[in-house]
C-alpha cells in the first residue's frame, strides 16, 4: 500500500500545472521525487506478476 500511496500522490498535480499550490509541475519533481516514483512503480509489477 505504501508503494502505491507514493504513486498516487503525483496521479493529478503531475498532469495539471495549476494543481500545486506554487510552482510549476517541472519545479515539485527532481531525480530523488523520479527515483521514488519508479521504484514505487517497479515494486508494484513485481508484486502483481508473483
Amino acid at each position: 500500500m505504501d508503494m502505491a500511496r507514493e504513486l498516487d500522490r503525483h496521479y493529478i498535480p503531475s498532469r495539471y500545472p495549476n494543481a500545486h499550490p506554487a510552482g510549476t509541475p517541472h519545479e515539485a519533481y527532481d531525480s530523488s521525487v523520479s527515483e521514488r516514483a519508479l521504484k514505487a512503480a517497479e515494486r508494484i509489477l513485481e508484486s502483481v506478476e508473483r
